[in-house]
């Protein structure tokens, strides 16, 4: 297969990431015999500094006639010390998603069995956890109209959702719960908020389509509690924008590291692939950032092309990486802790 690929390194450590994750997906590529065409294009902080806006045209052609996206990380101290910026770099973010219309962002949480002693959970609730969330991605508090009044003293974000973008979500949901256990649950807030009652009684009338799916509907507070005492009990969720990114970020640590997370956000043309983690400025050129997330990312962009057995030989050498403590700092808990680089050589060395 030939394949395409805009590869956006972004700010901090992102350039450092997606160069280990170009390393292992080229030796993939070798292995299976498929031939990949890397896009480099500027977004965020980076792109900011060269141009003046954080997703310029120019990457979004890039993006826009690739076949998908692997991406970095973006962000900076600048920017996050300064709320007064004009522009900055998560507005780029932002825009592409809603350009290349990502409105799907896939979240799996997963345990690694060499790693359950390194979470911060105890190891009998955390045990077995394998759960999918998926956020809506263009839509909400984050897109809704937002300003100030009063002479500044009052300022508002209005969260809009319509029924077409809860049922393209949730179609997702009920679509990938076929493929697991049958089990969906739909965050919200219901008994606050109108856009949430709008989730439900759009997902409610959706379960004649899928009589096989057990559905749940879950108040987002109560979620947030219970994913930290029996993560183990849910499988796929859904949820909004907001709900989402707070979710997602909480779930992230049951595996021990956000360095170790990877995810995916789902469009009708072009899919962008990325690790869960930010951008760590402090680590930028140390040569000490978990790679293992943006290359399970990799592995979930060939899985998304249909090409599963790539994907499973790079979980394989990642498992086989933890299990053999070729890991980074983050991991190594007092033993050898190995460079970016040096973790990249080995996972391409054993793919």
């Amino acid at each position: 297969m030939k394949l395409n690929i805009a590869l956006l390194a972004g700010d901090g450590i992102g350039p450092e990431v997606i160069n280990e994750a170009v390393k292992v997906s080229d030796a993939i590529a070798k292995k299976f015999g498929h031939e990949i065409t890397w896009k480099p294009a500027l977004t965020g902080a980076a792109a900011i500094d060269a141009v003046g806006e954080p997703y310029p045209d120019s990457t979004h052609e890039v993006c826009k006639n690739a076949d998908a996206v692997l991406f970095g990380a973006i962000g900076h101290p600048k920017y996050d010390n300064d709320p007064s910026a004009p522009v900055r770099p998560e507005q780029g973010l932002l825009k592409m998603r809603k350009a290349l219309g990502l409105f799907a962002n896939v979240r799996p949480t997963f345990t690694f069995p060499s790693l359950l002693d390194k979470s911060p959970l105890k190891r009998e609730r955390i045990e077995g956890t394998d759960l999918v969330f998926l956020r809506e991605l263009t839509g909400g508090i984050y897109f809704g109209e937002k300003g100030r009044k009063d002479n500044g003293d009052t300022a508002y974000d209005n969260c809009v959702y319509t029924r077409a973008e809860v049922q393209r979500l949730a179609k997702k949901g009920f679509e990938l719960a076929m493929t697991r256990s049958k089990k969906l649950c739909c965050v919200d807030k219901a008994n606050v908020l109108e856009t949430s009652r709008l989730w439900r009684e759009t997902v409610q009338a959706m379960e004649k389509d899928y009589p096989e799916v057990e559905v749940s509907y879950e108040f987002v507070d109560a979620v947030a509690m219970r994913l930290v005492q029996w993560p183990n009990s849910y499988d796929v969720l859904i949820t909004e924008n907001l709900f989402g990114d707070i979710l997602t970020d909480e779930a992230s640590v049951i595996s021990g590291s956000m360095g170790l997370m990877p995810s995916a956000s789902m469009g009708a043309e072009v899919s962008l692939f990325e690790p869960i983690h930010g951008s760590y400025p402090q680590a930028t050129g140390l040569n000490i950032a978990n790679p293992m997330a943006t290359i399970l990312s990799a592995a979930m962009m060939f899985e998304n092309f249909g090409l599963m057995e790539e994907g499973k030989a790079m979980r394989d050498a990642v498992n086989k990486a933890l299990e053999a403590g070729v890991v980074t700092e983050d991991l190594a808990n007092g033993g050898k802790a190995y460079g970016t680089k040096e973790v990249g050589d080995w996972l391409a060395a054993n793919v």
